[in-house]
């Protein structure tokens, strides 16, 4: 399928953009089917590559044949070293948006550069040890900025509080500066807590198990959809 539109163009905030990593790989093209037809616009598509973080997810074949199955945007969050040697790759593969960590990139704006030049939507993700003072110099150029409210690796982890503090940061941040990154946050987004987060500013929720661990994907997005719009109203 066609990757002409790159940047982060969505209807309507917030999203929720389930993360495959949490999917039957067995069934991968059904579960995306299915989560599509519950409205959702994006996946995120967690690579990791078992020294930035303790675990081998994916690489560039499964989002080349996700981008062959689904229009779906393709979010790629790189948990690995050296990412600039592989993005120019996964955005080949179809990759609409790349993240790459603050803590994997010794010249973060320079790594930022170089996904735009691709044409690409840039975005940086910040472990939640990394203060948000650490993009204060580039948040002119991102598409989007990742709070990670658990400790990247795997699935299924403890949502960090600490996380509402930095998504809080941001949405201050971005309306002084006039920017227009988006604010994604991942790791144990749920019901208990989807709408006190896009309250907190945050305009995607990405979740995996939350979605692809119940019963019916479907209306588990449908749900998660509902409670942050419920935020909507209130959001600082």
């Amino acid at each position: 399928m066609a990757n002409s539109s790159r940047r982060l163009i969505l209807s309507a905030l917030p999203q929720i953009a389930p993360s495959i990593l949490a999917a039957d790989f067995a069934h991968l093209g059904d579960a995306v089917e299915n989560v599509s037809g519950a409205g959702v616009e994006m996946l995120h598509v967690d690579v990791m590559d078992g020294r930035f973080v303790p675990n081998i997810s994916i690489g560039m074949p499964v989002v080349a044949s996700l981008r062959k199955a689904t229009d779906l945007f393709l979010d790629c969050h790189l948990m690995i070293v050296e990412p600039d040697l592989y993005v120019a790759d996964f955005v080949k593969a179809g990759a609409q948006n790349v993240t790459v960590h603050q803590e994997a990139c010794p010249h973060l704006h320079r790594s930022l550069q170089g996904i735009r030049a691709l044409g690409a939507g840039a975005g940086v993700a910040i472990n939640p040890a990394t203060p948000v003072s650490t993009l204060e110099y580039v948040l002119d150029m991102v598409d989007l900025v990742l709070v990670m409210s658990v400790n990247p690796g795997f699935g299924g982890q403890k949502f960090l509080p600490l996380a509402y503090d930095k998504i809080r940061e941001l949405a201050e941040l971005r309306e002084q500066g006039a920017f227009s990154f988006r604010i994604e946050v991942d790791g144990g987004v749920g019901l208990d807590n989807a709408e006190q987060l896009c309250a907190a500013g945050a305009d995607i929720l990405v979740a995996g198990s939350s979605i692809f661990g119940t019963p019916d994907p479907a209306q588990s997005v449908t749900d998660l959809k509902a409670r942050s719009e419920q935020a909507r109203m209130t959001r600082v």
